[in-house]
């Protein structure tokens, strides 16, 4: 099997938005409580935050984390999370059918933002709530002082204001399942006026419009037509979400799911393109597409489980444990968010922590990462700069999600710097080795800095509490530099982080 590309330095996508390797953190399960917040842990710090958890963070670069949902958000008064922690009321909370303490608020996540080194993503209520408390919060969080709402802020020993600059409208609410959900007219109205509050307050703030909440929605794409309909000129981003799985135990159509992202993608920019001319607007919308991961392995299992507690505390959630499979899907996903880096801005790998998330914890115990989290790394230190166009000619494979899916995916991204060229790459046959010849043009001198790869494991090979280092990157080979092109052999079922010095200004 054997695959010819060429990467050009000239041919280039578009600036890469480091936001796209972003991630999220919702109240539910054990992503906040026992995930990043335990007082008592060994490692926790004064606050009680957990220390391993903030290592393994901090080994991701994650730029900016959205929170505090999800379908949390929907029926969740940040008033609650404020204040003396004593003096906290507990909530139910109704979209997972548990109890909230409200032991962290957007004060501790604040504080746990500048410990990861973060960005914050502030997600508002706009289910069971509306403008007027979208406004109180905004002002509690950016306001200097000398309000009723900043002055509390500071009352509460935050003397300098958060200074939030990404707020997302609410969360899915084109979803039945939604506390509050809303039509598209009523809700693109609403979203519309609490933007241009916002605005009206900073005109520099960005905000994330609702789009579907997944491409298989009945009102998918019509949603995102009018809702950007009634919020295109004050909104920034129209956030889309989908989650991936293999029940039907198929690898190769696990593998072509990829390409629906891709389609989705595409669809949803031809519908803001749509908007756009229909309004006679200079303006672009982008994409956030702030819920994305593998979610399959225990699903039905939780579904019945939370239907059946008795409103826990932070009870285990969601808690997949990836196999290598998945990290094989995830490198391809990746690779379309570079490969659509002109349309996807800003991106949240949704969790960070114990629910369907890269990084798990033991309570009381240690933190440790998961297979997922290798992708997600390589391309969060190595994917940022200008996406550059890949042409493939290569053999590709027909599934049922999708045809003409290519065994060789790619992605290449020449550093901000330009002084390397880094690029992504994934042999998605099942048995056989791909033939490489990859032509370089356009970079002068070229030399290879770095090969990594994950490849030779078992596809259902994961990383547990007993063995968390089962599968692990490994120095890559069997591909080099040979007469300006990347040549060689990548072993079926592998990915591969290639870094390769360059001379862009040649």
């Amino acid at each position: 099997m054997r695959a010819r590309a060429t990467i050009h330095k000239d041919f280039t996508i578009a600036t890469v938005d480091k936001r796209v390797y972003g991630s999220f953190l919702e109240h539910m399960g054990r992503a906040v409580y026992t995930g990043v917040y335990e007082p008592g842990h060994e490692t926790a710090d004064k606050n009680g935050f957990r220390q391993d958890t903030l290592e393994l963070v901090r080994g991701l670069d994650v730029p900016i984390v959205r929170y505090p949902g999800g379908n949390f958000v929907s029926a969740y008064n940040w008033e609650d999370g404020i204040g003396p922690r004593d003096e906290r009321p507990t909530r139910l909370d109704l979209a997972w059918r548990t109890r909230e303490t409200n032991q962290m608020g957007v004060n501790e996540f604040a504080d746990w933002s500048k410990l990861a080194s973060t960005e914050m993503m502030l997600a508002m209520n706009l289910g069971s709530r509306g403008l007027e408390d979208a406004r109180n919060f905004l002002e509690y969080c950016n306001h200097p002082g000398g309000t009723y709402w900043s002055d509390l802020r500071k009352s509460h020993g935050y003397a300098d204001p958060h200074d939030v600059r990404i707020w997302c409208l609410g969360n899915e609410m084109d979803g039945p399942w939604q506390v509050g959900h809303k039509t598209a007219r009523d809700y693109g109205h609403l979203a519309n006026e609490v933007s241009k509050a916002f605005k009206y307050f900073d005109q520099s703030l960005e905000t994330v419009v609702c789009g579907s909440s997944n491409d298989k929605m009945a009102s998918y794409p019509e949603w995102e037509a009018t809702v950007l309909e009634e919020s295109y000129d004050s909104v920034d981003y129209i956030s889309l979400h989908k989650y991936f799985g293999n029940e039907e135990q198929d690898t190769l159509n696990y593998f072509g799911r990829a390409m629906e992202l891709d389609r989705y993608i595409l669809t949803i920019g031809g519908v803001i393109d749509y908007i756009k001319a229909k309004k006679r607007s200079k303006k672009d919308v982008k994409i956030c597409f702030d819920e994305w991961n593998v979610w399959y392995h225990n699903r039905k299992e939780d579904d019945q489980r939370i239907k059946e507690w008795d409103w826990p505390v932070a009870p285990a959630l969601l808690e997949e444990v990836y196999n290598f499979e998945d990290a094989l899907l995830v490198a391809s996903l990746l690779n379309v968010f570079i490969r659509r880096a002109d349309r996807v801005k800003i991106a949240c790998m949704a969790q960070l922590v114990n629910v369907i998330a890269p990084i798990l914890t033991r309570e009381g115990g240690p933190a440790w990462a998961q297979t997922i989290y290798y992708p997600l790394q390589f391309a969060s230190k190595y994917g940022r700069g200008t996406a550059l166009n890949v042409s493939v000619d290569g053999p590709t494979y027909d599934c049922d999600v999708s045809q003409d899916v290519p065994y060789l995916d790619t992605s290449a991204v020449l550093a901000e710097d330009g002084k390397s060229l880094n690029i992504f790459l994934i042999n998605r046959h099942l048995d056989d080795d791909l033939t490489l010849d990859m032509a370089l043009e356009g970079f002068g001198a070229a030399s290879v800095i770095e090969h990594s790869e994950l490849a030779g494991f078992k596809l259902d090979d994961r990383n547990t509490i007993d063995a968390p280092a089962t599968v692990t990157p490994k120095k890559g080979s069997g591909v080099a530099l040979q007469d300006g092109k990347l040549v060689g052999t990548l072993k079926p079922l592998s990915y591969h982080l290639i870094r390769i010095s360059v001379d862009a200004s040649a």
